[in-house]
């Protein structure tokens, strides 16, 4: 017997327009730019290895052997989801946290062999995805793109450490 259900997939005409108060809103289409980021990401650069563990292993290849805490810093990470990425990236062999002689709370991170190879291949793909997502833009609409989120960002930071 035929399956008689229902096609329970929205057409164009019945998904309804976006209303003017979010396309309005900046953390909208922030959020809009991340889901889409997000999506582009796992099929481009990577699709186990995340922004944020990648952030911390180019952050740990600039400066090894610098602690947890002002790591976190360095990448936009809260404390606690900086311990649990670097957990992560520790448990699949691509980083190694030390304790520190002169304080053992303090965890030093290194990457390991396996997570410089790692972070290689992913910077050469996360380069060629930002050339894509810039593409529609000449050099100087780039730099000034560049200079609004990360001005825009270091606002919106500012604006969560005051409440």
């Amino acid at each position: 017997m035929a399956d008689q259900r229902a096609d329970t997939t929205p057409s164009a005409e019945s998904v309804p327009a976006i209303p003017k108060a979010l396309t309005a809103a900046p953390g909208y289409q922030v959020r809009r730019l991340y889901q889409a980021y997000l999506a582009v990401w796992v099929r481009a650069v990577d699709a186990t290895l995340t922004g944020p563990q990648f952030a911390v292993l180019t952050a740990v290849d600039a400066a090894p052997g610098h602690d947890q805490r002002s790591m976190a810093s360095a990448v936009a990470l809260d404390t606690s989801t900086m311990a649990d990425v670097a957990r992560r990236l520790e448990n699949r062999g691509l980083l190694v946290r030390r304790t520190a002689a002169d304080d053992g709370r303090r965890k030093l991170l290194y990457l390991t062999e396996e997570g410089e190879r790692t972070l290689r291949a992913a910077h050469e793909r996360a380069r060629a995805l930002d050339e894509r997502l810039l593409a529609p833009y000449g050099a100087g609409q780039r730099a000034d793109l560049m200079d609004l989120l990360t001005s825009m960002a270091d606002h919106w930071e500012g604006l969560a450490e005051e409440s």
